[in-house]
């Protein structure tokens, strides 16, 4: 069985403390008018349709003629019941047990086959050779770029990144970070303006070599290290570098302190379970930092399931459960459920017929969105009816073409992060082309 704690990502982590982030505050005051969008990002394509199943009877027995194998069995030890709002049955994957209940009490909702577009596309277009499509479909890091920049084309800056550029003047003087990743440098926390800060969890940004005997001689060293980083030598790029490690310090020390950032929600001890508990960390740093809008971003690898999905794919939505119940219960805890809003994100979903135990790279896919003030309890967007060749597939094997552009999803969660019509047009260039333009899914 493959050991999915154990990830190049990790490594690379590892080797990361804080690649920019802009310079540290005075404590600062007021935690009014908060919000934080929170990326899961399931690395290696996840198989959505063997996170969301529906059960209506005739959907039903297509989606498991088609997987046959690979179907999730119809009883309560491989599927969590749920229905919609408008009494439309479906089903969780059973490794998803810790967050079910949240469907019930409305805080969690389904997004179906949404995925980078350039355009409303048919079936028919891409068969007759007149669709605008992304570029290489099918590959990771291609999709990966295009879903974490928010478009079909990718670019230098992600669509977190770019939300936080639309409300950094909501964070006034505070230059504490506004787009974190706790999973080294990644594409979605990107901004124009706004750096993306990279944090590892249980990193405490502090210097090697800085703690010796006697006292006194590690108060030297500090201040010594200070009066360099301190010096303008008139080059901007030292500058900059100089920048970073002062924010470092400042921000190691912040985390460090006394009481900073506590939380007493209990996470699972995962790769997942430690990077949401540093956001929920951070986030209750708000009042300390004067922050009022940031975005994170947080990853899970190991979904790229050629062989053996069953179970491999069942213990990461295990794992995934687990850390985002966790998370939000911390965000409870912290009194900002209704501020906090995270979602799950894939460079694309997979093939709906089964290639022997695994699956094959597809397009769109379906996720789940978690929050306070998520209108949960419902699917959103449009559910594809199971079929090979169907008007739904972009070739013979059940590759979604997706119904809901990316574009669509970030902007309804931008609106409700704070953007007016102008900002979004700005932070997703293409939104004019989809409609509607807000799915409904946020209060």
């Amino acid at each position: 069985m493959t050991n999915h704690n154990t990830t190049r990502r990790a490594l690379l982590r590892a080797a990361c403390a804080l690649t920019a982030a802009p310079a540290l505050p005075s404590l600062a005051q007021t935690t009014e008018d908060y919000r934080a969008l929170v990326c899961v990002f399931l690395a290696g394509g996840c198989d959505g349709h063997n996170v969301l199943v529906p059960q209506a009877t005739a959907a039903y027995a297509a989606y498991k003629s088609i997987r046959g194998g690979l179907a999730l069995p119809d009883q309560s030890a491989s599927l969590l019941p749920i229905t919609t709002t408008g009494g439309v049955a479906y089903a969780l994957n059973s490794g998803l047990q810790t967050v079910h209940p949240l469907w019930a009490q409305g805080k969690l909702a389904a997004i179906a086959n949404v995925g980078p577009l350039l355009a409303p596309t048919t079936r028919a277009q891409i068969q007759t050779g007149t669709a605008t499509l992304p570029a290489n479909l099918f590959s990771h890091s291609d999709q990966m770029q295009q879903t974490q920049a928010g478009n079909g084309s990718g670019g230098g800056t992600g669509w977190g990144g770019r939300t936080a550029d639309a409300l950094i003047a909501r964070n006034g003087t505070s230059r504490f970070p506004a787009a974190v990743s706790m999973s080294g440098g990644a594409l979605f926390t990107n901004g124009a303006q706004v750096p993306s800060a990279s944090l590892v969890p249980g990193f405490n940004l502090d210097v090697s070599g800085m703690s010796t005997w006697p006292a006194s001689a590690t108060t030297a060293r500090s201040q010594a290290l200070n009066e360099i980083l301190a010096l303008d030598g008139g080059v901007r790029l030292i500058q900059g570098a100089n920048q970073v490690r002062r924010d470092a310090l400042s921000l190691g020390a912040l985390l460090r302190s006394s009481g900073a950032g506590t939380v007493n929600t209990v996470f699972p001890g995962t790769d997942l379970g430690r990077q949401l508990q540093q956001v929920a960390r951070v986030i209750a740093l708000r009042n300390s930092v004067g922050v009022k809008r940031q975005v994170f971003f947080v990853q899970l690898g190991g979904f790229d399931t050629h062989s053996g999905q069953s179970w491999q794919q069942w213990d990461l939505l295990r794992q995934l459960g687990d850390a985002m119940g966790a998370f939000y219960n911390a965000t409870v805890e912290l009194g900002v459920s209704q501020l906090v809003t995270s979602f799950t994100q894939s460079e694309f979903g997979r093939s709906l017929q089964p290639s022997g135990s695994g699956t094959d790279h597809g397009w769109g896919n379906h996720h789940l969105i978690l929050g306070g003030a998520v209108k949960g309890g419902q699917v959103y967007g449009r559910f594809p009816y199971p079929a090979l060749g169907g008007a739904d597939d972009a070739g013979s094997r059940g590759a979604l073409i997706p119904s809901t552009s990316l574009e669509q999803f970030g902007a309804t969660l931008g609106r409700w992060f704070g953007l007016d019509a102008t900002a979004l047009n700005t932070a997703f260039p293409a939104l004019a082309a989809f409609t509607p333009q807000d799915l409904g899914f946020m209060a």
